[in-house]
């Protein structure tokens, strides 16, 4: 885990605030972004690129979005930090299907969606979830996005999803308006807006009254949608991210002509950006304004509007509306040819309207097929926590009967525990050195580093590494090599003290844990024992001897490194790393200025060699 610093945890708490409050974040990030600079602090730049970047997803054009972002996601590369890298391509893939590119988007998404759903937790799986349920979206595939959307929702609720959980609610409510289902789509609506009490967040709350408008037209209702239609017409955009956000003039002009107020359609109808429309935008403009040459007596003109983008329905890919255009284009031509008279070519129109119709409701069922599905595996994984609990029950009762016959079994018992007990201690000891293993040092740190925490006093860690061990193993074979390793085994007995505890941490690196000890008087501890190595002796089989062997160590303690297991290794680690590339037989602490040793050259090889190339 990342050590936290004041810029990163600026940057976090604006992620954290991203769906809560939309300006704050903003604010949080500009103000980290600018110290992680200042700081050169790249983890703190990253988090700021990635709130910065879905911040530009909902209050900006995606084609800026997706550059921010893209920033974000080379930034956590750098820092190998896969989880941010993950995020931010999978805002990536927002600004892409959000520009109309949804196949070159699901390419991106598909092939994070395992390592996604394994590193990434709450809120956070929740915007890789909605990011697939999008493309599927876009593409028509309602039972898919559907599914993710419900997992999603699932991962990031009121408790855990830092108001991403109204963006969801938001995001269903959409999709069941595709399907049709307009009235729990007004459900979901609601559920929405009574989550967004105490959060300001601009267009979440647009969408949200627009996506009610739109299913209060539908049904027939739209002058219960005017107030709405009206509110969002009327507001500024914001683009701190406060506020209602104006956007979907195309299917807020469409609600205003059926509660019949054309001036308003046509106000909001001249305030689209045709350079910001995807296909079902064209296809909603056109619906506009088709229905309004009808309300002007000219159904003729009305026709004409449907068919210049008639040719557009027929498309492939991302260019192909929804199934919800498609079916609104051939429902209004049915009225318009209605209209002119024409009632073959009406009823051709209304039969075109009730296949799609039923291809959408097709999609609903398959949908809530796909939800009951989701519903049935929940279900299933509280009978397997109820099953789970029941029989922690049952153990339990069998361990009270159990407790009636241990004086009986007694002996046995005891006999078993000392057999155990010996299968533990070969289990955690290294037979070569006679010192504690690996899988023991794993068990042994966490404990003394929480004992160091609770009463105040600094657990000193110390990495050792032989020098040029591997030259010992290549001219005088492995026996030897064996020799020098339970010779320092031996030494590290001999000299530490009862409470410090020594452990063989792999091939020639041994580890020291030193209770109540700083990392400055452990240093001199080291080098005592340094000193006392250099005087081994060493005999070998054709006579001759090793002597003036070294080691190199870096150490640190709980008070200058991050107190955890692996933070007081790795510090200890890296600086064991850079004693051997300076100097070896040197021993270093954190924020050392010069080395423990000789001089400021490589002390002299042993006896039997130069210094190999690489050690």
């Amino acid at each position: 885990m990342l050590k936290s610093t004041p810029a990163l945890a600026l940057a976090r708490r604006a992620w954290r605030q991203l769906h809560a409050d939309a300006g704050l974040s903003l604010n949080l990030s500009e103000r980290a972004l600018l110290r992680a600079r200042a700081d050169q602090d790249a983890p703190a730049q990253a988090w700021a690129l990635l709130a910065q970047g879905f911040h530009r997803l909902y209050f900006a054009a995606p084609a800026q979005a997706e550059q921010v972002l893209g920033q974000a996601a080379q930034a956590f590369a750098a820092q190998q930090e896969r989880a941010g890298e993950v995020l931010a391509l999978a805002g990536c893939a927002r600004a892409l299907w959000r520009q109309g590119r949804v196949q070159q988007a699901q390419a991106l998404l598909m092939p994070l969606r395992d390592e996604g759903l394994q590193l990434l937790r709450n809120e956070q799986r929740g915007v890789l979830l909605n990011a697939i349920a999008g493309c599927y979206s876009a593409q028509g595939q309602s039972e898919q996005a559907f599914a993710y959307m419900y997992q999603a929702l699932r991962d990031a609720g009121p408790k855990r999803g830092q108001g991403f959980d109204t963006a969801l609610h938001c995001n269903l409510s959409h999709e069941l308006i595709e399907l049709g289902d307009f009235h729990e789509a007004l459900r979901q609506v609601e559920r929405g807006l009574e989550r967004m009490v105490g959060v300001a967040h601009g267009r979440m709350h647009t969408v949200l009254l627009v996506n009610r408008v739109i299913a209060l037209t539908e049904l027939g209702r739209a002058s219960e949608a005017l107030p709405d239609i009206q509110a969002i017409g009327a507001a500024a955009n914001d683009p701190s991210g406060r506020g209602l956000v104006p956007m979907h003039f195309e299917a807020l002009a469409l609600g205003a002509l059926r509660a019949g107020n054309s001036a308003l359609a046509q106000a909001l109808m001249a305030r689209v950006d045709p350079a910001q429309q995807l296909p079902d935008d064209r296809v909603e403009l056109a619906l506009g304004r088709a229905l309004a040459a009808k309300l002007a007596g000219d159904p003729a003109h009305g026709l004409r509007e449907l068919g210049a983008v008639a040719g557009q329905l027929d498309a492939e890919g991302d260019e192909r509306p929804s199934l919800r255009m498609r079916c609104n284009h051939a429902a209004l031509e049915a009225e318009l040819q209605e209209a002119l008279g024409d009632a073959p070519a009406a009823l051709r129109a209304l039969h075109w309207a009730q296949g799609l119709q039923a291809e959408r409701a097709r999609l609903a069922s398959a949908a809530r097929y796909q939800a009951a599905m989701l519903q049935t595996e929940l279900l299933a994984l509280q009978q397997r926590l109820e099953d789970q609990e029941s029989k922690r029950l049952a153990a339990e009762r069998a361990r009270t009967l159990l407790a009636e016959a241990n004086e009986r079994l007694s002996r046995k018992m005891a006999e078993v525990e000392a057999l155990q007990a010996q299968l533990r201690a070969q289990a955690t000891q290294d037979v070569l050195t006679g010192l504690a293993n690996r899988r023991q040092l794993n068990d042994s740190l966490p404990a003394l580093l929480a004992m160091a925490l609770r009463e105040g006093s600094p657990l000193a860690v110390v990495v050792i590494d032989l020098d040029h061990f591997k030259r010992v193993n290549d001219e005088h074979g492995h026996p030897v090599g064996d020799q020098i390793l339970a010779g320092l085994g031996q030494l590290l007995r001999a000299h530490l003290r009862r409470s410090d505890q020594a452990f063989r941490y792999g091939g020639e690196e041994f580890c020291l844990l030193m209770p109540g000890t700083s990392a400055a008087d452990a240093q001199l501890k080291v080098q005592q024992l340094l000193a006392a190595w250099k005087q081994q002796v060493f005999a070998l089989d054709d006579g001759g001897q090793l002597v003036g062997l070294s080691f190199s160590a870096g150490v640190t303690d709980s008070t200058l490194t991050a107190p955890s297991p692996s933070a007081l290794l790795r510090g200890a680690d890296q600086l064991l790393l850079l004693a051997k590339r300076a100097q070896r037989g040197s021993v270093l602490v954190p924020g050392a200025a010069t080395f423990a040793g000789e001089g400021l050259q490589d002390p002299v090889q042993p006896a039997f060699a130069r210094e190999p190339a690489g050690s």
